[in-house]
């Protein structure tokens, strides 16, 4: 049988740090041990709260990414979905293109997705890019008068700008401008 004595069993070098000094001071390495262990864990502990704070917005900043890049493959597809509607409205690949919108327009609400109705409201630089103008004397200058190309919200934030045509009023060329003012 084996005796089992109190207290683990320590080499010397490991007791003197241990043990306290008979002064009633721990050495300075010891204290500095405690220290730094005391530091590293509220930094890890900041840290942790961090990431815990902050992965919401990496999850949102990743589906506004994928979804940035579905738009321009429902922009082709709206634009064959048109070209099938016109022409070939009661086939069976019209009702199959119908079925993909049904599905985007269910993404769409899930990811909580608008499309922007830009059309003859004002121009808003933070929603729309404009890529011409039209002389037109029927409306208000700087009305969107044309989408180009539609715009996307992502929960009230732009996913993508409407590329648009806005009006301005029709300029008469009356010549050079007079000099002298």
């Amino acid at each position: 049988m084996t005796k089992h004595k109190k207290g683990p069993v320590l080499p010397e070098a490991a007791a003197a740090l241990v043990s306290p000094p008979p002064s009633g001071e721990q050495p300075a390495s010891v204290v500095d041990y405690l220290d730094q262990l005391l530091r590293l864990k509220a930094e890890f502990e900041n840290y942790r709260k961090r990431v815990d704070r902050e992965k919401p917005d990496y999850i949102r900043l990743g589906q506004a990414v994928v979804l940035g890049k579905l738009l321009p493959l429902y922009d082709m597809l709206r634009k064959a979905h048109q070209e099938v509607q016109s022409s070939h409205n009661d086939t069976p690949l019209a009702k199959g293109m119908d079925g993909i919108f049904k599905e985007f327009d269910k993404l769409f609400r899930e990811e909580d997705v608008a499309l922007m109705d830009p059309l003859d409201k004002p121009l808003d630089t933070l929603q729309h890019e404009v890529l011409g103008t039209v002389d037109r004397d029927d409306c208000a200058e700087g009305v969107v008068v044309e989408v180009l190309q539609n715009g996307f919200l992502l929960r009230n934030q732009v996913l993508r700008t409407a590329k648009v045509r806005i009006s301005r009023k029709s300029r008469k060329d009356e010549g050079p401008a007079p000099a002298g003012k």
